[in-house]
This record gives C-alpha cells, sequence and structure tokens, in this order.
C-alpha cells in the first residue's frame, strides 16, 4: 500500500550526516500579546499554566548537545516563544557565550522571531553585535495588524511595532517580516504588499488556518475577560471531535487570490530587490532545488521543537503530548531525533496524500503543503486534503508561465529579475 512505501530518498535520509534544526522556546508560549489566532499560547495548559525561563543549566545543556548532534559544518539556533525576548537580555548573553564555548570549528548562525514590543537600543546593539537574524511579526497596515495582534490589555500594538521596525533598521540589524494571512487580509493582497515592501525586503506570508472548539459565550459581555475581550477559544488538533474552522482563518480562494495579487506587484518591478518566501520556494521546485521550508518538502520531522523544560517535540505545530519525543535532562537530543516514531511522522507527511494529491500536475511544487491543514476531504471522500489546496492551486497555476521563464533565465546564467520586463511586456506595460 501507498502509506506504507518506503522510497530511496528515505534511505539516503537515515544515511546522510545528521541536520536538523530546532526551534527554542526559553519562555515556552509566554508572551506579552494576546494574538487571537496564536496556537501556541494554549502550551502553557501542558505545564500547568506555568512557563518560568529555562534555567541556565539547561541552556548549556540543550546548546552543547545541539551542537555536538549537528554533522554539518553551520548550526543555526532559532529561538522563539511565546515572546523569547521576555528571557531577558543576560539570558541570550549567557547563550552565545555557551555557543562560542561548545562550537569548535562550526559557524553558529542565530534567527530570533520576536512581536517587537521589548526591542529597545540595547537589544539593537546585542543583535548587531551578535549578527541575529530577526524576525519581527507585522500583519500589515494598521486597521488590519491590530485586529489580532493586540497585548494582553487588549491595547493595539502597531504604533510600538513600526517603532522597533524603525530603530532595528536605523541600529543595523537583519530583519525580516512574517506576516500572517487572516480573514481580514481577503481581497487586500495588493495593498498589504505595498505597505509591506516600505518596510522590509525580505517577506513571510502565513496562511491561518485553525480548528477550534466552539464557544457558547462568543458574543456575551457577561463572559468577557477582565479587558473585556472574549476569552480564548481553545485551538485544537484538526481531527478533534467537535472542532470548526476558527473565524479569523482565511478561506482557500481568498489565500490563493492574495498571493496571486501580490505576485502582480512583485514580478513587474521587484523580482531581485524584495523578497517573498512563497516565490522563492515555488521557484526552487521549478528548478528542483531544495526548498527552504519543511512545509514544500516531500518528508518532514527535522525541525523540532525544544520546550522551556527540555521537552522535546517532534514539530512546533504539533506540541500535543502525544508528539512529545522525551527530555534533554534525560536523554541526549541526537538520541531523540533519532528515534523511529519521528521517521515515520516524517514519511507519513507523503505516505498520507490523497490519491487526488499524488496524481496532481502540481504536487512537485506544494508536497501536500504542512500536515497541520490537511483536515479537508476529496470529492472522492478521501481524507487528508490540505484545506487550502483550492488556494495553492490557483497560485501555482497563475504564476507557473512567470516560474517556467525565470527558470530559463537561470538555466541560462542570467539573473531571474530578467523576468521583469519579460513580464511588463506580458501585460503591456510600459
Amino acid at each position: 500500500m501507498h502509506n506504507q512505501t518506503l522510497h530511496f530518498t528515505d534511505a539516503q535520509k537515515l544515511m546522510r550526516p545528521t541536520a536538523f534544526t530546532t526551534m527554542v522556546k526559553p519562555v515556552g508560549s509566554l508572551c506579552n500579546l494576546d494574538c487571537d489566532y496564536c496556537y501556541y499560547l494554549g502550551k502553557a495548559d501542558l505545564y500547568g499554566g506555568h512557563q518560568p525561563r529555562m534555567s541556565d543549566e539547561l541552556l548549556e545543556r540543550y546548546i552543547s548537545q545541539y551542537i555536538e548532534s549537528v554533522q554539518v559544518p553551520v548550526v543555526t539556533f532559532c529561538w522563539h516563544g511565546g515572546e523569547p525576548l521576555l528571557a531577558g537580555l543576560d539570558f541570550f548573553e549567557k547563550a552565545v557565550a555557551i555557543q562560542e564555548k561548545y562550537r569548535g570549528t562550526k559557524k553558529i548562525e542565530n534567527s530570533l522571531q520576536t512581536n517587537g514590543l521589548l526591542v529597545n537600543a540595547e537589544w539593537c546593539d546585542f543583535f548587531r553585535r551578535n549578527n541575529f537574524l530577526i524576525g519581527i511579526s507585522l500583519d500589515g497596515p494598521k486597521d488590519i495588524h491590530d485586529t489580532y495582534r493586540r497585548d494582553r490589555g487588549g491595547h493595539p500594538t502597531f504604533d510600538r511595532v513600526m517603532r522597533a521596525v524603525e530603530m532595528m533598521a536605523v541600529n543595523g540589524v537583519e530583519y525580516n517580516t512574517l506576516s500572517t494571512i487572516n480573514d481580514r487580509c481577503a481581497g487586500r493582497g495588493r495593498e498589504v504588499y505595498l505597505f509591506m515592501r516600505s518596510v522590509s525586503r525580505y517577506m513571510q506570508f502565513l496562511p491561518v488556518v485553525e480548528k477550534t472548539l466552539s464557544m457558547d459565550t462568543s458574543g456575551c459581555p457577561e463572559h468577557s475577560g477582565d479587558n473585556g475581550r472574549i476569552p480564548r477559544a481553545a485551538i485544537v488538533p484538526p481531527g478533534t471531535p467537535g472542532a470548526m474552522i476558527a473565524p479569523w482563518s482565511i478561506t482557500s480562494k481568498a489565500f490563493g487570490k492574495f498571493m496571486c495579487d501580490i505576485f502582480d506587484e512583485w514580478v513587474v518591478q521587484d523580482v531581485g530587490e524584495r523578497f517573498v518566501q512563497l516565490f522563492d520556494i515555488t521557484l526552487a521546485q521549478w528548478c528542483g532545488v531544495q526548498p527552504s521550508l519543511c512545509s514544500f518538502c516531500p518528508t518532514c520531522g527535522d525541525g523540532l521543537v525544544v520546550e522551556h523544560n527540555g521537552d522535546v517535540y517532534m514539530c512546533d505545530h504539533f506540541v500535543y503530548p502525544e508528539y512529545r519525543l522525551g527530555n534533554i535532562g534525560v536523554e541526549h537530543l541526537r538520541d531523540l531525533q533519532r528515534k523511529p516514531e519521528i521517521f515515520r511522522f516524517g514519511i507519513e507527511k507523503r505516505n498520507a496524500l490523497p490519491s487526488d494529491c499524488r496524481k496532481c500536475e502540481y504536487l512537485f511544487a506544494c508536497r501536500g503543503e504542512c500536515p497541520k491543514h490537511r483536515f479537508a476531504t476529496t470529492r472522492r471522500g478521501e481524507k487528508g486534503l490540505n484545506t487550502l489546496c483550492e488556494g495553492y492551486k490557483l497560485f501555482f497555476e497563475y504564476t507557473a508561465p512567470y516560474m517556467q521563464q525565470m527558470r530559463s533565465f537561470l538555466e541560462q546564467g542570467l539573473e531571474a529579475s530578467r523576468i521583469i520586463p519579460w513580464a511588463r511586456q506580458k501585460r503591456g506595460l510600459r
């Protein structure tokens, strides 16, 4: 049966030098924001609602084990949350010193995702001195951003985030932006892109599609929290009985149209100057190059999560008890990464694809995308279809002629930016 298939590339994966990434959560899901769509805030429940900062002893154990486990020249640390800056500047100064202690001949790279509220001159100095790549969460223009990204008191955050962006730009900090595509973004792709291109050269757009349990208290003031906001809905795994699509989720078609509208602007003026993650990944797929994001790889399982207490999970989107591998205080990170259950989890991404997906002309581009989104059914009633399938097909079909032409330019040793005059001529633009 197809779902039992092992490929030659699976065997190669087992034989190659060990290379995997870790997303480390030094304060777990602790955050100074209360974003409606956050899938991670609820993870505090796994730890009794308490998520203290990772201890110095555990920090050293994690860093030493990770550097030792990775058998490639470059070791990349990804600091995430929650809000990782809540760990404090002293914590990260120690982390950098420990990395230097154990790195040997390996090169160390650091990236950190932040909401920006705590960024100040001291943080900027630290980021610049230690070559941190900063991802900052910004959903677009003020009205879109402030709809869901509010602080713990229910106050908007757009102006504070923009001050952080300006501070990093002035201080020479390397950064990119991460923007969610939620229901407020529908039909506003061009507007969002024109704003984001004024802020950043490197952009990620992340579709928000979550399953939640229904809340009978929705819309009832007497059940609101202390700040007057409706209590947080519980975001649950897709297969949870009674779960429904969260109201802030983007529809599949609206997602595809959003990305096509951004592409329309990018392809006639910004290729080589502005970089959109999905566009880079799609071109890589057309060129037969390994994509930079696990969602678009044939299999997964190479991106572990290390929690504040040393617990290790198979994936950031699967931090649930059944996906826990163990704890680095008990087992070495290398041994946790080699467990057979994570190998099975990884190849299930490919083997569980519905037959419609396996016959799709764009399978090479999407690879079924992330398993967290596979809760739709095909027209034949097969489970496991990505709920964003229609949108991805729309995007891949729309961009195919341009991707093919850029591939041709690259094969000739030319810059992909040669597509700009080609695209303008194709559209009758000067």
